[in-house]
Order: C-alpha cells, then structure tokens, then sequence
C-alpha cells in the first residue's frame, strides 16, 4: 500500500526532519535529503505503521463490540416506574 501525505503535511514533515537533523546530527539536512528521506520512510516503514495502527483500531473496536448488549442494551417498559419514582419525588 502506498501512503501519501497531504500537500501541508509532506511540508511539516520534511521541515520536521530538517530540524532534527539540524539539532542532532553532526551535518544539516537539506531539503531534497529530506524529501528522500521522507520518501523511504513512508515506503518502507510506513506499511508497518500503518497495519499496527490497523491492528491496534480492529483490536479497539473488537473490544468496543464484544459487549454490546451489556453497552446499549436498555430496560423496556420502565415508563410506570420512572413516573411513580417523579410522583415519590414531588410530595
């Protein structure tokens, strides 16, 4: 799977990994490394990201959905017991 970056998001990355290199590494870094850079990275690792981000998503909502009877399930025919419990409250 190919993963893109919007148009502003590829900028802030890119300027992001200028900085970094800027405050850790021996040499600055410049825009078209960057850019390369950035390149592999979302072609490489990226696919790993993004299946663990996956993963960690279905794991969420698996869990989220197991229960969904005990998450949403709701009393039916309790509208004589909520008006006799309104009428104990206004005496």
């Amino acid at each position: 799977m190919l993963i893109e970056l919007d148009k502003h998001t590829r900028t802030e990355a890119i300027a992001s990994l200028q900085r970094y290199a800027e405050e850790n590494l021996s040499e600055p870094l410049g825009t078209l490394p960057a850019t390369l850079l950035l390149d592999y990275f979302l072609e490489e690792i990226g696919p790993a990201i993004y299946n663990q981000a996956i993963a960690d998503a279905q794991t969420r909502i698996l869990q989220r959905t197991s229960d969904l009877a005990g998450e949403l399930f709701t009393d039916p025919f309790t509208y004589w017991q909520k008006k006799a419990a309104k009428n104990r409250t206004k005496k």
